[in-house]
């Protein structure tokens, strides 16, 4: 009998020369850090393996962990033979491989973190690809960029977007080489191998990397886990990955030397909230009242407004950054159980975290697997979305991240700001250094940002405004003083703060004239200090 539990430096030296290699992580949730740690150093010791191109499900790395430490030997080694290329949604936390990647060091592909866990399904039963309608007219498109970070990945070409046409329509082949190494994190294995995830923060995309790289003839799956029990132990519907489908186990036990490695966030060794082990009792105090909590306050407006269209709770995601404080106005205005918050790697309702932590909740009510959620998205079953944006242009276009020298990657937006039939982009006006107050129910701009957002043409489309109005998506664009629509003949100015003066604070910092028809004035109680009783609207359309 083979032996299944084995030492992490047993475990990767069975990786072999050119591997093609998946790794689990939502930034440290669900990432094998120790084995990623392991692999390296035997490469550093040993020369092997090398020539490995790496693919994750979003980005199994914080900065100074994971795949940053591989950014770090790039950039010192820009020789080194331990990795080809990456194809990874997201490269935000991992800032010296965002460094070795700008250097054009290693080859760098980008796709939205819904079609990788699409594709690894897809790769698992044997189709070439994933086709979808996601990227069109955005840079993803090969029309604009393609899924190439640098000009080693433009020349190589390992992963590919390709345009097809189904009758009459257009779609994206999205298609990268088949993965046969997984490499992967659980909580607990039994004596065979069995898998639960009972303490992580969530599941990711574990199942379907397995799947994907047991689909490969000699696939070689390995685990990361923190304990194990013996058989039986683990209620069978609580396993995650059945055994036999796992060839090794390695333990990186609480209490010696490598338990950093396996923690359930950046923040959090093990905390029970998060993994849905203890109550969070939530003690809310009321944000001040802020430019930023203003749009926050328009976006939920928004939600109320779709409530009472559909005569339902809804289902919204809530983008990092301003769209995240929508969460906070919800639960002022006691609105949770009619608006369900999901985050894009799982949870459902609660609290979500923020920064390196977030993917995270706490205090929701249940968690699935990320690419379960993500097909949600992708065909449209959440009702709206509220997401941050960097720029907009006069077409509709919305660049959420990428500026020249910064490369973060599109993460979830492309899949979530599509597959939503509503999407409200939400931000400050301009940026830079700003003083703008709230007070006497208005918005008081005692000094702007030098920094102008909505531009004549966005550095990289990553929203198409053009496919949106195709699609018959419902968009607006909403910031602290002004709020915008999208409509057939471009960007339309619908709403003005109280004590905006148009020309001045709105004209005058825009590369663009808006569509100008009917201009209201945004909803007062917006601007005012009490609570807007929105609550009280909610339950209104309820009893009817």
């Amino acid at each position: 009998m083979i032996k299944k539990f084995v030492s992490a430096a047993e475990a990767v030296s069975k990786i072999p020369d050119g591997a093609v290699v998946v790794i689990s992580g939502f930034n440290a949730s669900t990432a094998p850090f120790y084995l990623i740690d392991v692999l390296l150093k035997r490469y550093i010791e040993t020369g092997r393996p090398k020539n490995l191109f790496i693919i994750s499900d979003a980005i199994p790395a914080v900065p100074g962990f994971g795949i940053d430490k591989i950014g770090k030997l790039i950039l010192e080694n820009p020789g080194q033979e331990f990795v080809r290329g990456f194809l990874l949604p997201f490269y935000g936390w991992a800032p010296e491989l965002q460094k070795a990647v700008m250097k054009n060091l290693v080859e760098a592909y980008t796709w939205p973190i819904g079609i990788v866990t699409r594709w690894l399904r897809a790769t698992a039963v044997g189709i070439p690809g994933v086709f979808s309608r996601v990227g069109l007219g955005t840079f993803l498109d090969p029309r604009q960029d393609g899924p190439y970070l640098n000009d080693l990945a433009r020349e190589r070409k390992t992963v590919r977007i390709d345009l097809v046409e189904i009758d009459g329509r257009e779609y994206l082949l999205y298609k990268a080489p088949k993965p046969n190494v997984a490499l992967i994190r659980a909580t607990t294995a039994d004596e065979i191998g069995n898998l639960s995830m009972e303490q992580e923060a969530i599941y990711g995309s574990v199942l379907s990397i397995v799947e994907a790289v047991k689909a490969h003839p000699g696939g070689l799956v390995v685990a990361q886990v923190l304990r194990v029990v013996t058989l039986g132990e683990i209620h069978p519907k609580h396993v995650f990955v059945p055994g036999p489908l796992v060839d090794y186990v390695v333990i990186a036990r609480r209490g010696t030397e490598v338990e950093k490695y396996h923690w359930q966030t950046a923040s959090f060794d093990l905390n029970p909230v998060i993994s849905g082990d203890a109550p969070y009792r939530v003690v809310h105090e009321p944000m001040p009242l802020t430019a930023e909590k203003v749009v926050a306050r328009r976006v939920v407006v928004e939600l109320v407004r779709l409530i009472k269209n559909l005569g339902r709770p809804v289902i919204v995601n809530l983008g990092i950054g301003i769209p995240a404080l929508a969460a906070d106005v919800i639960r002022e205005e006691r609105l949770d159980d009619f608006i369900h918050m999901t985050v894009e790697s799982g949870p459902w309702g609660g609290v979500a975290l923020t920064d390196v932590d977030f993917g995270a909740a706490m205090g929701h009510y249940a968690v699935i697997p990320m690419p379960e959620q993500f097909i949600l998205y992708e065909g449209g079953a959440i009702d709206a979305s509220s997401l941050g944006f960097l720029q907009i242009d006069k077409e509709g276009n919305v660049n959420p991240a990428f500026l020249p020298g910064r490369m973060p990657g599109p993460g979830g937006f492309p899949i979530i700001a599509i597959g939503s039939p509503r999407v409200f982009f939400a931000g400050g006006f301009t940026a830079g250094r700003r003083e703008i107050k709230v007070k006497d129910c208005r918005l008081v701009i005692e000094e702007d940002g030098a920094i102008i957002k909505f531009v004549n043409k966005v550095y990289k489309i990553v929203f198409s405004g053009r496919y949106a109005r195709e699609e018959g998506k419902e968009v607006w664009y909403i910031t602290e003083r002004a709020v915008f629509k999208l409509t057939q003949n471009g960007v339309e100015l619908v709403e003005v703060a109280p004590g905006v003066d148009v020309e001045r604070d709105i004209f005058n910092k825009m590369e663009f004239k808006p569509i100008i028809r009917r201009v209201e004035e945004i909803d007062r109680r917006i601007f005012c200090e009490q609570r807007m009783g929105l609550r009280e609207e909610a339950l209104e359309i309820v009893k009817k």
